[in-house]
């Protein structure tokens, strides 16, 4: 038997060898691709492409800007882009074609073992391409009803990458940048890494920098994204065993979102620095009936953001979802006062803090009767800019109970307007805990920093509240089997007594 496996082995390793040898370089320019960012070159692209397919070779993108419509990546074969080598988009629409899924500038559909690398970029000239797209809409092109807030809706502006159905890709050291949509999606992909890739994109609204939907055994690490929408956005009805790490994210949006009908399982984000970003740095929505659970974030360092964490599980649908499992522990974060992404280029439309909002606090929000379950913050440090007052908007704890629930609306963190805390609002929720945890605001807000409502199972250890007034800091109503550890209070450590608690209501 082991005489056969090593006959076997031997025979793998020479038909390795052999695809190997027969692999060769497929430049562009050979195939009649000019570089000078004018003539179109898909034909040239794609024959390039169908050419390294054949023979497990690799498409040359030399230096030079290379337009060109849609292209077909294949199995079996790789991309590389070398320094200053530019794949350029077509700013017209009818060279955009999908396949298995959203048009894009390159599209992969049930294709396997496919690799991007290289210095180079893809430049999908997003910004234009959508204008253009958008007079279409006006001369009576396309038709008006999608038409969507002022912009063509997302089915009729292009990806810049996008793999469907595919398994073993690999898309590292490139630059991304300027889609007239979301700029990189896979969906309904088995082994992918997304590994030091360099994606700007704030060139038109829904610019996520990644979406991954329906997808198994995904890492996106090691990668820079700064884009008008969401950083790294999990979609579709499930996800499994994602890892996002060591990146930094720079968002219109929410950094990390799992959202638009998300399902997600085994998730771990560790390790994410998160700047400049109008929501949150890491948004978990469950509104279609999916699942989100068994997730852990460890390392967020958040610098001028409006907000932390937004948790929030509804049944837009009808249909109840589960949001449970979920450990946040070691973050440093500072909230903004002032509109982070006030000097984007292109800053996100839609629902923004205006008059009639405060600051938020990190929101873990279920809907009656149906509960976010088992979430737990260790080790973390959040630096508040209080300045909440009574005549920007008010909503004092004893109207909190006004506080509406909304849950047939897709959330987001202002849909349900003011909230009665700055620190932390808890409500519909069965587990959860706070050990060695510090929230500090630098100047007085009229709200206190901890409401619970409607939550059972509180267990608090080590908490530290800092904040320039003398009234309670926490609030619970309707509130079972609290626990506040047994400490002792000093200027540092926030004890049962330093905590101040006060009941309201039942």
């Amino acid at each position: 038997m082991e005489k056969c496996l090593s006959t076997f082995s031997a025979i793998v390793i020479m038909l390795s060898l052999a695809l190997a040898a027969g692999a060769k370089d497929h430049d562009i320019t050979k195939y009649g691709a000019k570089p000078d960012g004018i003539t179109m070159n898909t034909k040239a692209i794609q024959a390039a492409i169908d050419a390294a397919a054949k023979d497990g070779g690799t498409v040359i993108v030399p230096a030079g800007k290379f337009l060109t419509g849609t292209v077909e990546l294949k199995s079996n074969m790789k991309l590389h882009l070398e320094k200053d080598g530019v794949i350029l988009g077509s700013t017209d629409y009818y060279d955009y074609y999908g396949k298995g899924g959203h048009f894009s500038l390159l599209v992969a559909h049930k294709a396997d073992n496919i690799t991007i690398d290289g210095q180079g970029s893809i430049d999908g000239q997003g910004r234009t391409l959508a204008l253009k797209i958008d007079s279409l809409f006006h001369v009576g092109v396309f038709p008006a009803e999608r038409y969507d807030q002022n912009r063509p809706d997302e089915s009729h502006r292009p990806t810049v990458l996008q793999f469907n159905d595919c398994k073993n890709i690999t898309v590292t050291g490139i630059n991304v940048y300027n889609s007239a949509c979301w700029v990189n999606q896979f969906w309904g992909c088995e082994n992918v890494v997304f590994d030091k890739v360099n994606t700007i994109s704030d060139a038109f609204p829904n610019n996520d920098g990644i979406d991954i939907g329906n997808c198994r055994n995904v890492k996106v690490i090691n990668c820079h994204f700064s884009c008008n929408d969401d950083g790294v956005c999990l979609k579709g009805t499930w996800n499994d065993q994602i890892l996002i790490q060591n990146c930094r994210i720079q968002s219109g949006a929410s950094a990390i979102k799992f959202g638009s009908g998300a399902g997600a399982t085994n998730v771990v984000i560790k390790d994410i620095y998160v700047y400049d970003t109008l929501r949150s740095a890491v948004a978990l929505e469950c509104i279609y009936g999916d699942t989100i659970e068994n997730i852990l974030i460890d390392g967020i360092t958040q610098t001028n953001s409006w907000m932390v964490f937004y948790f929030r599980l509804s049944k837009r649908n009808g249909k109840p979802g589960i949001l449970r499992n979920v450990t946040v522990r070691n973050v440093s974060a500072d909230v903004a006062f002032e509109r982070p992404d006030i000097w984007h280029e292109s800053r996100f439309p839609g629902r923004q803090r205006g008059l009639d909002f405060n600051t938020f606090p990190c929101m873990i929000e279920g809907v009656p009767g149906l509960f976010v379950e088992n979430v737990s913050f260790e080790n973390i440090r959040i630096s508040h800019p209080g300045r909440a007052d009574e005549g920007t908007a008010y909503m004092p704890v004893w109207r909190m109970n006004t506080v509406p629930e909304r849950e047939d609306e897709y959330p987001e963190h202002d849909l349900q307007g003011e909230m009665p805390s700055w620190g932390f609002y808890v409500r519909h929720v069965k587990g959860i805990s706070f050990k060695d945890v510090s929230i500090t605001a630098k100047w007085k807000d009229y709200r206190p920093a901890f409401v619970f409502d409607d939550v059972e199972g509180i267990k608090m250890d080590n908490v530290w509240i800092s904040e320039p007034d003398e009234g309670p800091q926490i609030y619970l109503k309707d509130v079972r089997n609290a626990d506040f550890g047994n400490q002792s209070g000093s200027t540092s450590t926030v004890t049962t007594e330093g905590l101040q608690l006060k009941k309201w209501g039942n």
